[in-house]
């Protein structure tokens, strides 16, 4: 699918045509924005879109003790987007990239200073050199800095600026949540904290970023998804697993961290880790799908065997036995994963859970003690 067929198809998330709950009609409705739709309605919406391929790229690698200055960082950054780029072009040949992440501060970390002295403006060098690095691979880059934000003011933020395929800012995400480290009353020596969990508006979709620290807070993780996130970039110096998967399932996206050590990964809606790198100074491409759904155990899914023996290789999986749960997508630019879980006679997880609590309601004489009934938000 070409990049305006994808941008079509990532605005159909926001279009009048939704799944009627319950019945196997579709209902026209007023176009409405995803923070107004139930959860019910994004997931109906979301299998019945055609295929959204997307092709993300990230990276494991350590700045510590490392030179700063951006004569030195700049060229080693440069080289891994390059390298990034030839293992997409290996990987999926034609297929073009979609999406880089860097690794938080991956500009101007490596040394313990205040943040007066290693932040650097995003405008001048910066920019126009990871801009033109953005449309020489045709592009959005995620590249992470402590950012001079007020020079005047001495305000200094750890960011991560979005750049567009033309190279151009796209959009900043400050990090709402930086450490205040032990023995200090100071954040990250002298950063401001962010005020915003912002979404980005991509031609392949619609971004989220979070930074490191970020993760030990949920609320930053539900506005996002709320806002209608479909992938939340998540550059850290610490390369967690649990949470991380913990988030992608609850709120229904994808994770891609990059990190300093042990891992830079893909997290899928499931909850399961997609793709990994766990070897130092490497890069990691992924080809992931924004139209799927999520399914659980049943007789007729057989942990993906039930789709295989329909579809073959027209659709694709990523399913835990130990989970006994699963994404599921479409290959084929002609039929929804929707389509293909109809005819099987799937549905997904999040209406398994809910058609579950309404019997076990209706039997019980209502909800357990304690319980106002709400619907759980969770995948």
């Amino acid at each position: 699918m070409g990049r305006a067929n994808r941008r079509m198809a990532a605005l159909a998330l926001l279009a009048a045509w939704v799944i009627a709950a319950g019945c196997g009609g579709v209902e026209i409705r007023p176009t409405r924005t995803e923070a107004e739709m139930s959860m019910e309605e994004k997931i109906s919406t979301r299998m019945n879109t055609p295929p959204r391929k997307v092709v993300v790229g990230t990276v494991l690698r350590n700045f510590w003790g490392e030179p700063t200055h951006l004569d030195d960082r700049l060229p080693v950054l440069c080289g891994l987007i390059d390298r990034v780029a030839e293992e997409a072009e290996r990987r999926y040949p034609g297929r073009g990239l979609d999406l880089v992440v860097l690794p938080e501060e991956a500009l101007t970390g490596g040394r313990v200073s205040r943040a007066a002295e290693r932040s650097v403006p995003l405008e001048g060098r910066v920019l126009e050199t990871l801009g033109a690095k953005a449309r020489e691979h045709n592009t959005y880059l995620v590249a992470p800095m402590a950012m001079v934000d007020d020079a005047e003011e001495g305000v200094y933020v750890n960011a991560a600026p979005l750049l567009d395929r033309r190279g151009e800012v796209a959009g900043i995400y400050r990090k709402v949540h930086p450490v205040s480290y032990l023995g200090t009353e100071e954040l990250e020596e002298g950063m401001k904290p962010g005020t915003e969990y912002s979404v980005f508006d991509c031609d392949f979709g619609r971004l989220g970023i979070q930074i490191c620290w970020d993760m030990s807070y949920e609320e930053g993780w539900e506005v996002q998804g709320r806002k209608g996130a479909e992938i939340i970039a998540w550059p850290s110096a610490a390369p967690q697993t649990m949470l991380p998967r913990c988030r992608a399932l609850k709120y229904g996206y994808y994770i891609v961290s990059s990190t300093g050590g042990d891992n830079a990964s893909v997290f899928d809606p499931a909850g399961l880790v997609l793709a990994q790198t766990t070897e130092r100074d490497s890069v990691l491409v992924q080809q992931i799908d924004l139209s799927y759904v999520v399914l659980h155990w049943s007789q007729p899914l057989r942990g993906g065997q039930g789709f295989t023996d329909l579809y073959g290789d027209r659709v694709g999986y990523n399913w835990s036995d130990r989970e006994l749960n699963g994404v599921f997508w479409s290959n084929d630019p002609d039929m929804s994963i929707g389509q293909m879980a109809e005819e099987l006679g799937v549905q997904p997880y999040f209406h398994e859970v809910e058609r579950s609590r309404r019997l076990q309601d209706e039997v019980r004489g209502g909800p357990p003690e304690g319980i106002q009934g709400a619907a759980d938000a969770r995948r």
